[in-house]
């Protein structure tokens, strides 16, 4: 009962497409999870994502010894999308050593001082590794497109901040993304698409439940106050982004289990497509495996 095919096709933005985000439903499910009933999907989506987090595991041992690419993942939401959960669920069979997830706050005084970007590019992952950003480079032509104060801040030369110079940074992400995508970081990019309503429902358990109050922050409400701008500066994002080397994936996020489920499928798909192995041995250093066997052996004869 793959999805492979289905997320692929359906959650994967064209490079060059007119897009969206109103075409894409936060409740969405392929087609094959749409006829069971709710107890049976779950069921199906456990199974589904407990076998992509085995693979997933297996995979990234041939990241690691190939050694000559790596994966970044990008995750993008509104708040209360899941990203945390997901990340947690998804990655929780691989090798901690292999992977490293970093989570993007305010910058610093150092990190103003340089241009956008260079704070993330010191945290790039090597080859053979997973890199995790929870949040990224795509908050300067979100939070700071529905927040001018906010670029403000950033201690750019006088100009207009108009159309022409948030094309601009969207050509320096694309421009930095090929960049990576020749020296051989795959990059994997998820916006995990939660409805309006959903997002409600989460923040009042937030508010409800004790052990969730810490999640929530009064500044939670102000940014919901601004959803249409938000919805729009990340349907402009996306549109201008997802392309060929680095492409964008809507996952709908309204079903917590359903969505965890598309984002492992589609990180084992994007490893699986490369062409990897395991080293080869050589004549010479088989012929010192054997020297090595043969002294470890004569060690227990003795």
């Amino acid at each position: 009962m793959a999805m492979r095919p289905e997320v692929l096709d359906q959650l994967k933005v064209g490079a060059g497409e007119k897009f969206r985000l109103a075409d894409h439903s936060p409740s969405w499910l392929p087609e094959h999870l749409r006829d069971l009933d709710k107890k049976e999907r779950k069921n199906a989506a456990g199974e589904l994502l407990a076998d992509n987090v085995a693979e997933l595991s297996e995979v990234q041992d041939l990241l690691y010894a190939d050694d000559r690419y790596s994966l970044l993942l990008i995750f993008q939401a509104m708040d209360a999308a899941g990203k945390d959960g997901t990340i947690k669920h998804v990655m929780s069979g691989v090798n901690p050593q292999g992977c490293s997830v970093h989570s993007f706050k305010q910058p610093s005084a150092e990190e103003l001082d340089h241009d956008f970007l260079w704070r993330f590019a010191s945290r790039l992952p090597a080859r053979g590794m997973i890199g995790i950003f929870n949040r990224s480079y795509y908050e300067n032509v979100l939070v700071e497109k529905v927040h001018p104060e906010f670029l403000a801040a950033s201690k750019l030369p006088d100009g207009k901040r108009d159309k022409g110079f948030w094309k601009g940074r969207y050509d320096d992400i694309n421009a930095f993304e090929q960049h990576l995508a020749r020296n051989g970081t795959l990059v994997v990019k998820f916006f995990l698409n939660v409805s309006k309503d959903e997002q409600r429902n989460r923040f009042l358990a937030r508010l409800s439940e004790p052990e969730k109050n810490w999640k929530f922050s009064a500044n939670d409400i102000t940014e919901r106050a601004r959803w249409d701008d938000y919805q729009q500066a990340f349907q402009d994002a996306i549109g201008a982004t997802s392309t060929p080397w680095a492409p964008w994936y809507v996952i709908p996020a309204d079903r917590k289990w359903a969505m965890r489920v598309a984002v492992s499928d589609i990180i084992v798909t994007t490893l699986r497509s490369l062409d990897m192995g395991y080293p080869e041995v050589t004549d010479e250093q088989r012929t010192r495996m054997a020297a090595a066997k043969a002294e470890l052996e004569a060690e227990g004869t003795a």
